[in-house]
């Protein structure tokens, strides 16, 4: 098996868990969600002695795309995912970024992702799932080898994701969790876009917006 490891690089702030997931016996990563202080990521990326080859967007919010565009120019890599229907998010980067005080570009993905599709990273591989509600883009990354998801803003630890965003839906969002993350298991542990590590299993038992 392929391990897994991963580090939290917290960004913007929104305090958002930009992160650096990678293949330990390659050294090889990628950077997910890099929301801004590109700076700063440049070198968390140089301390940790991996080589990026992707950049891997769970949606288009500013807290989470807002850095992609600078960073994956300075790398000399390509952007992967979300799904297509964030593209109005991504579109409109930087005006979001100047009405927080932050600047930001306009991403263009070189890959949309959608249901089923895989992604790799040195020799991991991570299944897609899209996952609407938060934003009707969202998508998860899941590695089932280490039991392990990048959810973004669809779940945390004791919550779910914001659906009072544009086009945002709170009983999609909802449908998306049972439907999607519930099946992978309930030891699968997810990195979240804010806080800490979760368990579904713990979610799925706990989490009062999934209890209603």
């Amino acid at each position: 098996m392929t391990q897994l490891k991963a580090f939290v690089i917290p960004v913007t702030p929104f305090q958002q868990n930009c992160s650096l997931v990678y293949d330990e016996a390659k050294k090889v990563g990628a950077i997910v969600d890099p929301g801004g202080d590109v700076p700063v990521i440049l070198d968390a990326i140089s301390q940790s002695g991996v080589r990026i080859e992707k950049i891997l967007l769970t949606h288009g919010h500013i807290d989470h795309a807002g850095g992609a565009a600078e960073l994956a120019e300075t790398l000399g890599v390509p952007i992967e995912g979300p799904h297509e229907e964030d593209t109005f998010l991504l579109d409109d980067l930087a005006a979001t970024g100047a009405k927080y005080g932050f600047e930001a570009r306009p991403v263009k993905p070189d890959r949309w992702l959608k249901d089923g599709d895989t992604v790799t990273v040195g020799d991991l591989e991570f299944k897609i799932y899209e996952a609407p509600g938060h934003t009707p883009g969202s998508v998860v990354f899941f590695n089932d080898a280490n039991r392990f998801a990048l959810v973004g803003d669809v779940l945390f630890q004791g919550s779910v994701g914001r659906t009072d965003f544009p086009r945002g839906d709170h009983a999609t969002l909802i449908r998306s969790i049972k439907d999607k993350l519930y099946p992978l298991g309930d030891d699968v542990v997810c990195l979240p876009g804010h806080g800490q590590l979760c368990q579904i299993g713990q979610e799925r038992e706990t989490n009062p917006f999934l209890n209603e």
